[in-house]
């Protein structure tokens, strides 16, 4: 008889972000694996039989915490399941794993992102003005501390330190189950080709040129460190190399600001050395098309788009503050770079895969070393159904 499961979410919606559609690509790949996956959303528009929205028709765009929990328990007292496993932190789940990192870690890291010590601290002071913050980390708190509780989960080793450096969680408590991406996503050549091609005309440039093409992919621009990789790019276009370095900017942040910062580094010239393209939909079409992603990221738990490009065959370059960098190799598969304002070294790693050479190096090492399976949503997976037969085994015992 097939496990039933509960995965407790927020809001199911692929669209909102890389953990909304975490949870949806684990869902498919505890089902591959014999489960009965069901979501439990506070809201959400869909009309799967397995998602269930417990907040139909609230008002704003988010649901007070303690609201959602009251569904929530009403919602389990008259459905069993076998397994609760929570996204948010609610202590009647059997299994944490925060999509986010910890609250507490991502506020200080967001704080650092503004590079301004005077807004640094009024960020950290404003934080705890945010009442459903400060409510999750609160709870998330009290959940993480003693040695009884739900399982956690951490989607990085960076992960498991915040939460032994923030609430002194219990090493015992925590497993370490590195975050996985989908791998098997089909290109369209047809669209990619073309996708390239406009590309090429939007930088003002021709195949011949034989460029290197960067991609860089968020929505929080500012979190996620181009403010930093665009004075890189400053920094790469003034020393000589092989060939011209391009960067490919998709998400839906704002863009103004940045797009002001981009005209500087080419004010007289009619190639571009920066496009905005807003939102890719076909993520795995853009990767099939660039030579290196990059993330020079101030805090990602384990980010999906780096995880993405790797899958892709494809170096990167992004920073310690990203969880990711557990799954691939400094200086191999990639470069790693100490902090996003260290855009000396930045523009070296933008530099060094200017290199032809070094571009296919670090491609064929990631084939050889099976990278696309390490970062593989089906390998997370599985390790994390050992998670689950030690729950069930402890509540057997009970």
């Amino acid at each position: 008889m097939k496990k039933k499961i509960a995965i407790i979410m927020e809001r199911a919606d692929i669209t909102l972000g890389g953990a909304e559609r975490s949870v949806f690509e684990l869902t498919t790949a505890l089902s591959a694996l014999n489960y009965e996956v069901h979501i439990l959303a506070a809201t959400g528009q869909t009309n799967a039989g397995n998602i269930h929205i417990l907040c139909p028709g609230s008002p704003g765009e988010r649901v007070y915490f303690f609201n959602f929990a009251e569904v929530l328990k009403k919602h389990l007292s008259e459905n069993k399941y076998d397994i609760i496993h929570s996204v948010l932190p609610f202590d009647f789940a059997d299994v944490y794993q925060p999509r986010g990192g910890t609250y507490a870690e991502s506020i200080v890291r967001n704080a650092a992102s503004y590079r301004n010590k005077f807004v640094e601290s009024y960020k950290k002071l404003m934080a705890f003005t945010n009442l459903r913050r400060t409510v999750l980390l609160k709870a998330e708190r009290k959940l993480c501390q003693g040695t009884d509780g739900p399982a956690i989960i951490a989607l990085s080793q960076y992960v498991k330190k915040q939460f032994q450096r923030h609430y002194k969680t219990d090493e015992q408590r925590i497993t370490v189950i590195h975050n996985g991406v989908k791998t098997n996503k089909r290109i369209n050549t047809d669209q990619a080709d073309r996708f390239r091609s406009q590309i090429l005309a939007e930088l003002g440039i021709k195949e011949a040129d034989n460029p290197v093409l960067f991609l860089f992919v968020a929505h929080n621009f500012r979190l996620k460190g181009l403010p930093c990789l665009i004075e890189a790019m400053k920094t790469a276009a003034n020393r000589r190399t092989e060939r011209e370095a391009f960067l490919i900017v998709a998400g839906n942040g704002k863009i103004n600001k940045y797009r002001r910062l981009a005209k500087e580094l080419n004010p007289s010239r009619k190639i571009r050395k920066i496009i905005f393209l807003g939102s890719v939909n076909q993520i795995q079409n853009a990767l099939s098309i660039i030579d290196v992603g990059v993330l020079p990221t101030f805090y990602d738990p384990s980010s999906r788009f780096i995880l993405e490009a790797l899958a892709a065959g494809k170096p990167v370059i992004t920073t310690t503050f990203n969880g990711a960098t557990d799954l691939f190799t400094n200086n191999r598969h990639g470069k790693v770079i100490d902090s996003p304002e260290n855009t000396d070294e930045l523009a070296e790693a933008i530099n060094y895969f200017t290199n032809t050479m070094n571009i296919q190096q670090a491609s064929q090492a990631i084939i050889e070393d099976n990278i696309k399976d390490k970062v593989s949503m089906n390998r997370a997976a599985k390790q994390l159904t050992t998670v689950y037969e030690s729950v069930l085994q402890r509540k057997g015992q009970r």
